[in-house]
């Protein structure tokens, strides 16, 4: 009979997963990935609008556009709806891992140390200046895609007005969004070192309490007892279960704490 193999069992195998809400889980990582896949597509479509731009050519008292502006449109729609995804689908992330992880040791331990402190300061900034560079991007869009929008038909006819946009608005856009994504991942990868940090704490602290349990007070010697035998003189016999006990409900209270 042949016998089976069977695998021995590693500390990668006792160490559970991590959740999908959790910052360090692959769904954490793929979604940050994502949304700098996201800014890299919305930068490349500004550029591509900004080429492509609708232009107006002057008369004695008309003008007449180049184009009519679909293209330059259609791009920066795109990346206007693109950059709103990707922002929304990010924080939104965030926000759920935030809440339904256990809060910061960190922060609940010594809010005033440095490292919280620091922490703290970069959350803020990354914060703020990713909704302002998000929200300066996104305006610059939409008054690029309403400039654009007012001349789709009958663009090639002569007219007293011509209204185009300036120069580097699609390209000036296209570096918000840029900055946009990227200080978003920057968020992400703050929250992220927390979320490290507090577990280590709280691993340590766990170690400390096992040890100081384990070596506060020392097991109680086994007690001896008398027992007689049938046509024999009495013998000592000593009990071990009170010692194993003990040892045994340290260990649970270590295992509990």
């Amino acid at each position: 009979m042949s016998r089976a193999r069977v695998r021995a069992v590693t500390h990668q195998d006792l160490v559970p997963n991590p959740k999908t809400t959790d910052l360090s889980s692959k769904t954490g990582i793929f979604i940050a990935v994502l949304t700098i896949i996201f800014g890299l597509s919305c930068f490349v479509l500004c550029l591509y609008a900004e080429a492509t731009r609708s232009q107006a050519t002057w008369g004695s008292k008309t003008c007449v556009y180049n184009g009519s502006g679909k293209t330059p449109l259609l791009c920066g729609a795109i990346a206007f709806v693109g950059l709103a995804v990707a922002m929304v689908g990010l924080h939104m992330y965030l926000l759920i891992a935030v809440t339904t992880s256990p809060p910061l040791v960190l922060v609940e331990w010594d809010p005033d140390s440095v490292p919280a402190k620091r922490l703290t300061f970069q959350a803020a900034f990354f914060f703020v200046s990713t909704w302002v560079c998000f929200g300066v991007g996104e305006v610059l869009l939409l008054v690029a895609l309403s400039v654009e929008s007012g001349h789709l038909k009958n663009w090639s006819k002569p007219k007293p007005t011509c209204l185009v946009i300036r120069q580097g608005l699609f390209s000036a856009a296209g570096v918000f969004s840029l900055l946009t994504v990227f200080l978003a991942t920057g968020l992400y990868l703050t929250a992220l070192q927390a979320h490290r940090i507090s577990k280590d704490l709280q691993n340590t602290h766990r170690e400390i309490l096992e040890a100081s349990v384990l070596y506060a007070s020392p097991p109680r010697s086994p007690t001896n007892r008398m027992a007689t035998v049938a046509r024999e003189g009495p013998a000592t016999v000593r009990d071990e279960s009170t010692s194993l006990e003990y040892l045994v409900s340290l260990k649970q209270i270590a295992h509990i704490v």
